[in-house]
């Protein structure tokens, strides 16, 4: 290891330590058998990743490959199932770009993704970093490739204390720097694993760092202070009510939210509008019953108090929105997660009814 930091130390070290995860070819398998990585599972990887750990990835990612191997049968696939099959996972504007980008390489390329970030960044849904990713990931590419993990041991490795988000441009022409021409689908894995497994954000293990004697900041004594950010203003938080309607065939009233805007095109309970002073806006006439318990989520621009509103209906009740949904047809599984803590309150205190 020398005093600067180089692509060809972190490379050692990653053909050594290599995370194994299902979206990934090993660096063995890409280098001495040859196997190219598949764009598909790179791209879908990616998409999935957005703003989402690891951990919570890996299932979703196994289930989609499982029912959908390649991008034409995700592209064939009903929406309604593979928003279904996201939930959970939120940011659910990605799962609608998920369907678009695939029916679009299914169409316009044949089933084959383009292979430069140019072109990939045309697609739906891929934006720059997701671009620079699929293009050197999949088709080794000397693309920059900057996501938290590589913003955290740039910082460090240059001891940057510009704050985020101001540090961006210094802390991509650091990773520009660093970037090789050979092998930069896994030299930009290597240096995502070297911030998810070394250089973290709490407690670095900086004595096994391959880069620890280029590390600036582990010289002076800084790096569990980097990267600074700059702080984030207090989330507001907005009230709404939901309204749970049985009817007395166990069909549940449900509507499908509007394309554009949070839960776009999901399926939901029909209620207010989410703000500081909600208007109640009863779906269809009955007596209801508030619940004493409401949902608390959190959204990324604020948090989310729900009340929950119970009514018990005849076969003859006529909603002003939305749709009964037979009972066969009805999965909560497949509703958003703030839909489905609604539904985990209301049915208990549904069933016990008169």
């Amino acid at each position: 290891m020398c005093d600067t930091a180089n692509a060809a130390d972190l490379l050692h070290w990653y053909d050594a330590h290599a995370r194994v995860l299902p979206w990934r070819i090993s660096p063995a398998a890409v280098n001495v058998a040859g196997t190219p990585p598949d764009p598909y599972r790179v791209w879908l990887s990616e998409v999935m990743l957005q703003q989402t750990t690891v951990a919570s990835v890996k299932s979703y990612f196994e289930r989609f490959t499982t029912l959908w191997p390649t991008v034409g049968d995700l592209a064939a696939a009903e929406d309604s199932q593979v928003m279904g099959e996201w939930a959970g996972l939120g940011y659910y504007a990605r799962a609608r770009n998920l369907l678009k980008c695939a029916r679009v390489v299914a169409g316009d390329y044949n089933g084959a993704f383009p292979d430069t970030r140019e072109a990939l960044q045309n697609l739906p849904g891929i934006g720059p970093y997701t671009a620079a990713a699929i293009a050197a990931i999949a088709f080794d590419r000397s693309e920059v490739v900057v996501d938290g993990n590589v913003e955290r041991v740039m910082a460090r490795i240059h001891d940057i204390h510009t704050p985020l988000p101001a540090a961006k441009p210094a802390l991509t022409q650091a990773a520009a720097k660093l970037t090789p021409k050979k092998r930069p689908g896994d030299y930009a894995q290597a240096v995502m694993d070297l911030g998810a497994t070394i250089c973290t954000p709490k407690s670095p293990a900086c004595g096994i760092c391959p880069w620890m004697k280029a590390c600036k900041a582990r010289a002076r004594g800084t790096a569990s202070e980097l990267p600074r950010k700059t702080p984030k203003s207090p989330k507001p938080t907005r009230l709404g009510i939901a309204y749970v309607v049985l009817r007395d065939d166990g069909a549940f009233l449900l509507e499908r939210r509007p394309d554009k805007g949070l839960l776009g095109g999901m399926l939901g309970w029909p209620g207010s509008d989410w703000s500081e002073a909600p208007s109640p806006s009863p779906p269809i006439k009955a007596e209801w019953t508030l619940l004493a318990e409401e949902v608390r989520h959190t959204f990324t621009h604020f948090h989310l108090r729900l009340q929950i509103t119970i009514a018990l209906v005849n076969t003859d009740a006529q909603p002003l929105t939305g749709e009964f949904l037979p009972k066969p047809q009805f999965r909560p599984s497949e509703l958003p997660t703030v839909m489905r803590k609604v539904y985990d309150l209301a049915h208990g205190a549904l069933k016990n009814m008169p």
